[in-house]
């Protein structure tokens, strides 16, 4: 297994690409649908899946529905070690993940194995460590306070991160003792097929584990209504958590939203500026752009805005766009060819506009006639009120908007209908905390911290609700139970 590289050879000849993963079986589903998935380097399609209908959604709930008494009575030590085995055979296939997400997103194969990969399995570990120390009852007086598995739950997933995202949820939803059905993205489901090969062979009881491959219209809407299904976890687009929430009111379940964001990169009047422009564009652009917490809005000094503006172009002169294939590629192609076309679009309203192009524009870069490969772009010279300082453009675009006071620097950053992510840099560290008290979001990073997978991650305002991450994210998937004169002496 540790030698095999090619996903799509694997899956097709281990017949998993017409199947869902129902009660620890590979099923073909009652959905007659097929998708594409298409290479966006080649623009060729690489694999056909099956796509799932609202009945096989009713038989992986009545799965995952059976086995959750059971599961939900396992100790945490028992899901604890479940979650290890998994994190060894995920470590064990790393490569085959790392060569399944760069054809079916386009994600350079170096940021694959060294970010995509890795710090997918890390949530696996997190949520282990984490479920072995996390105190299901406390005692308040004679009240014991319990915290108890939410029951069956929904989970949909993005395909901008698309085994980050998945491990980002299921790990620590089993980590609670909840039975779960996998929605993943239809436009990269092969980690999500490949992902319930792991669980397979880690030994995850029957129906803990379930994976539907399907549309939102479909299936997100057949999961969100299920009255049988206890909550829905979404990472996607605000308007993806908009109606995923509208279907799920009428059973009054819980809906945590992961969503979209237009995140503020604040570059003090005192900072460094070789330390903060050149980590600013890559913290931008990774991924191609195609991350939602991204810092996307850079709000720095006037009066330094003609060095930043060099500095950044320099940054973006270093970028290797092209073939994902290759290990000397830093930034591959857009995902898809929507989001392609969206990121085009917007780049066009930004010159509409009246804002000034640093580096980049429309078109693809030279040599890269086929693919869905967008040029890295800046734009100086924003006001708050133009379209791409307000919209979500999910793309490697960056808006640069100068201030004169700190105060101003503030309203922008909090002139969003987002709230996910945000960035402060400045040596005075007094100034930076003070700053990234008052920003509106639900994180924030000061000069441009390690990766914390302890850290909680989730929205205000527009960007969601809910945490993942950390113990946050096993809380997330629990209720809270008062059982009071628990501790009172029995009648006689």
């Amino acid at each position: 297994m540790r030698g095999m590289t090619d996903p799509v050879s694997h899956l097709r000849d281990a017949g998993r690409l017409d199947r869902m993963f129902v009660d620890c079986e590979w099923r073909v589903p009652s959905g007659q649908d097929r998708s594409d998935v298409v290479n966006p380097a080649t623009e060729q399609v690489i694999a056909k899946v099956a796509m799932a209908d609202r009945s096989d959604v009713d038989a992986a709930v009545l799965a995952a529905r059976a086995a959750f008494e059971q599961w939900s009575a396992t100790t945490p030590g028992e899901r604890a070690d479940l979650l290890d085995r998994l994190r060894d055979i995920l470590l064990d296939r790393a490569e085959l993940f790392a060569q399944a997400i760069s054809v079916e997103m386009g994600a350079a194969i170096t940021w694959a194995r060294t970010a995509q990969v890795p710090l997918a399995i890390e949530h696996v570990r997190v949520a282990a460590e984490n479920v072995r120390a996390f105190d299901f009852l406390k005692m308040r007086g004679t009240t014991a306070i319990a915290r108890e598995a939410i029951g069956v739950c929904a989970l949909i997933t993005p395909w901008n991160w698309p085994l980050y995202q998945i491990t980002a949820k299921v790990a620590p939803a089993l980590a609670a003792g909840c039975t779960v059905i996998l929605k993943p993205s239809e436009l990269s489901p092969l980690d999500a097929l490949l992902f319930a090969e792991v669980v397979e062979e880690a030994g995850v009881p029957p129906g803990v584990f379930n994976l539907v491959i399907g549309s939102g219209e479909v299936v997100g809407d057949a999961l969100s209504r299920h009255p049988e299904v206890d909550m829905v976890s979404i990472t996607g687009s605000t308007r993806a958590g908009v109606l995923v929430s509208k279907a799920a009111a009428d059973t009054v379940k819980r809906v945590a939203l992961e969503l979209g964001g237009k995140s503020p990169n604040i570059v003090l009047p005192d900072a460094d500026l070789e330390s903060a422009i050149g980590p600013g564009i890559g913290a931008c652009f990774r991924n191609v752009g195609q991350s939602c917490s991204a810092p996307t809005r850079m709000i720095v000094p006037r009066g330094r805005l003609a060095e930043i503006e060099g500095l950044a172009a320099r940054a973006v002169s270093q970028m290797m766009v092209g073939d994902p294939a290759r290990d000397s590629t830093s930034h591959g192609p857009i995902a898809n060819r929507a989001q392609f076309e969206r990121v085009q679009a917007m780049i066009r309203t930004g010159i509409d506009e009246g804002a000034r192009l640093v580096c980049g524009g429309p078109g693809k870069p030279d040599g890269l006639d086929t693919g869905y490969f967008a040029r890295p772009t800046i734009f100086s010279d924003v006001t708050p009120d133009m379209t791409i300082a307000r919209e979500e453009i999910f793309g490697p675009v960056l808006v640069i908007l100068p201030y004169d006071t700190v105060d101003e620097a503030m309203r922008i950053a909090n002139d969003t209908v987002y709230g996910l992510g945000a960035h402060v840099q400045g040596k005075d560290m007094e100034l930076a905390r003070k700053v990234a008290r008052r920003i509106r979001s639900g994180q924030v990073l000061i000069n441009y911290p390690a990766w914390d997978p302890q850290a909680p991650f989730g929205g205000y305002k527009q960007s969601g609700n809910g945490r993942e991450y950390g113990p946050e994210g096993i809380e997330e998937f629990l209720e809270v139970k008062s059982i009071v004169g628990y501790d009172t002496p029995a009648a006689a």
